[in-house]
């Protein structure tokens, strides 16, 4: 069965007042994409950032009294907004395709370094042998498919084939899906301590957790206030932004063992520099940056105190 799309560029300020129309006349969904696809990636704080213009799209299920509907709409935008001219509304007919499948077909296992993939539930993995872990890609809080995430997995990769990750613990700040604490204890680490102000981050990652047969006791999951002020960690890695990594600096490096070491991302290559700095201040010792797609992870060590 066809389905009726009907499509405007609209600016973001009426883009409520449009979608709350369409619903009105029974769209099964309303999409909002960016016209230009100009990624707004950290806003300032206290900020809402909008694109300057916004393609907005109704589906319908029903392709009945389209001009009638057309006609409802222009008239009860004119009596919201009678000093703006209601947007031009596309109409077509979309036809109906498994969704759900292609979305499916489009992701398939990600190698992370040597040892390490990621694998989608509806995939055998590629490599038995290797260390696999089971995350499926689309889903919130991350799952492997950004620069961000697959930096931080390929450190913790080419750590467990120095052995040095062996039986070590591993602190992972904003830890949306757990995919990263959970790939520390795939790839050999004892323990692992996971924190996010999301609660539903925590719940993402005990399913992932459970869905990689991942024991309660390895995978300690809480709010950044429940961390013991005392514990530290030899691996800490925080993927998150660039301002809250240089706002959090002194409690991530408190966190970090002395000879521990470090890993941040979210961090755009433009920041990096700025990020080190925050780092080195607290008496860190950074390595160059490793980039991929605009994107930077840093990493470093904290000094064995003497």
């Amino acid at each position: 069965m066809p389905w009726l799309q009907l499509k405007a560029h609209i600016p973001p300020e009426q883009a409520e007042t449009l979608e709350e129309l369409l619903l009105n006349e029974g769209a099964t969904a309303i999409t909002l994409q960016d016209a230009h696809d100009d990624p707004v990636f950290e806003p300032e704080r206290g900020s809402t950032p909008l694109w300057n213009e916004t393609v907005l799209t109704g589906l319908y299920d029903d392709l009945e009294g389209v001009d009638a509907m057309l006609d409802r709409v222009r008239q009860a935008w004119a009596a919201e907004l009678s000093d703006e001219s209601c947007p031009e509304i596309e109409v077509e007919l979309v036809a109906d395709r498994d969704w759900e499948r292609e979305w499916m077909d489009d992701f398939q296992p990600m190698q992370m370094g040597e040892r390490l993939w990621i694998v989608p539930s509806w995939h055998e993995p590629p490599v038995p042998g290797a260390v696999n872990l089971q995350l499926d890609p689309g889903l919130a809080f991350g799952t492997g498919t950004h620069p961000t995430t697959s930096l931080c997995l390929a450190w913790f990769d080419g750590l467990s084939v120095t052995e040095a990750l062996d039986n070590q613990s591993v602190l992972d700040i904003g830890t949306g899906s757990g995919i990263l604490a959970i790939a520390a204890l795939k790839l050999g680490a004892a323990r692992a301590v996971g924190t996010d102000i999301d609660p539903q981050a925590l719940q993402a990652s005990r399913d992932n957790a459970e869905r990689n047969d991942i024991a309660e006791a390895d995978f300690r999951l809480c709010y950044p206030e429940q961390l013991d002020d005392a514990e530290t960690f030899p691996f800490v890695v925080a993927n998150i932004l660039a301002g809250p990594l240089v706002e959090l600096a002194p409690m991530i490096v408190g966190h970090l063992a002395p000879g521990g070491r470090l890993a941040l991302s979210g961090i755009l290559a433009a920041q990096a520099e700025e990020v080190l700095d925050a780092y080195r201040d607290q008496g860190l010792r950074m390595d160059e940056p490793m980039i991929s797609e605009g994107w930077a992870r840093l990493t470093g060590r904290r000094p064995t105190e003497t």
